[in-house]
């Protein structure tokens, strides 16, 4: 995953370290206050909507032993988000602190979406659509999502996908390198979170394939025909030596948690397969390794969850 502004996340990803501050902000229904849920679940001291005049006060005050998590956005009381990152940098530095900005962030559409299905008002829209109040609240927050160290965009994510980045990215225990796999469908769009993506469209599709079309990449029929493919040997063979290549640069650069992501049309077959066999071959290389099938679960053309305990909604 790339920052907003194109940095890499391994440098601001380097493993949590007790200390550390977490600036957690983003769009307003983006899942900001999940976030920081999942945050205080794993260790951290959270704090949410301080006056901003505060928040360097209770930085300085918190024991040097302790992770933060600060909360901030719109309805933050003396919200200025530039004034808040420059007082914030000066404060850490002080403090041989370490500061990492994350940014909590959605489509526009979703946000409107989420807004009319629990009826809530957003809270720059006063009397006006609520579309509108969602550009001025973009506006208004561009030098954090451009000042952030991990954008995280939950358009397609759930709560439970979210915790997953989350404590891959900020665990305060991390100390190697954990990798995700994840099978997806193209027409679904490219998984934001992915750091590395493959195509495996250039193998024959089974959906093609009579007796095939109603299989998945799990099945052993399917995975019979895709291992058949004169395409498949060479190919797998050279990704697995890539990534074994990388995966030991990538953990001695600092860098905690990697998503490998495997795209075909329709993310059932093909994709499903090469990341079923990646999976299991990271594994028996050492690596500790997640898999999922992004387009095989019930969320794929859904918009996520991130009301998580808050039945009200997301914040």
């Amino acid at each position: 995953m790339r920052t907003s502004g194109g940095q890499e996340c391994s440098d601001a990803a380097n493993s949590a370290r007790p200390g550390r501050v977490l600036l957690v902000s983003g769009m307003s229904g983006a899942g900001r206050s999940t976030a920081l849920r999942i945050l205080e679940d794993i260790g951290y001291g959270t704090f949410d909507k301080f006056p901003a005049s505060l928040v360097p006060a209770l930085i300085s005050s918190a024991a040097d032993g302790t992770a933060i998590a600060v909360g901030a956005d719109v309805r933050t009381h003396g919200f200025a988000p530039k004034t808040l990152i420059d007082t914030l940098v000066n404060i850490v530095a002080g403090s041989g602190r370490e500061l990492r900005v994350v940014f909590i962030d959605c489509d526009d559409d979703r946000l409107e979406r989420r807004y009319t299905k629990t009826r809530r008002p957003h809270p720059l829209a006063g009397g006006r659509p609520t579309v509108d109040g969602i550009r001025r609240e973009r506006q208004m927050l561009s030098p954090l999502r451009v000042r952030s160290d991990l954008l995280i965009d939950t358009s397609t994510l759930t709560a439970t996908q979210l915790k997953r980045l989350l404590i891959g990215y900020f665990a305060l225990d991390a100390v190697k390198l954990r990798v995700f796999v994840t099978s997806f469908a193209y027409h679904q769009g490219l998984p934001r979170e992915a750091d590395l993506v493959f195509d495996a469209r250039f193998l024959e599709n089974p959906y093609c394939i009579d007796g095939l079309r109603g299989l998945t990449g799990c099945d052993p029929a399917v995975a019979a025909r895709i291992e058949r493919d004169a395409g498949f040997a060479d190919f797998f063979e050279k990704l697995r030596g890539l990534l074994l290549t990388l995966l030991p640069r990538y953990e001695a650069s600092g860098k905690t948690y990697l998503t490998i992501a495997v795209g075909c049309t329709g993310g059932r077959h093909r994709s499903v397969y090469v990341a079923e066999r990646l999976a299991a071959c990271l594994r028996d290389a050492g690596w500790q390794t997640e898999l999922t099938h992004r387009d095989l679960s019930p969320y794929a053309t859904d918009a996520p969850d991130m009301t998580g305990a808050n039945a009200a909604g997301v914040h």
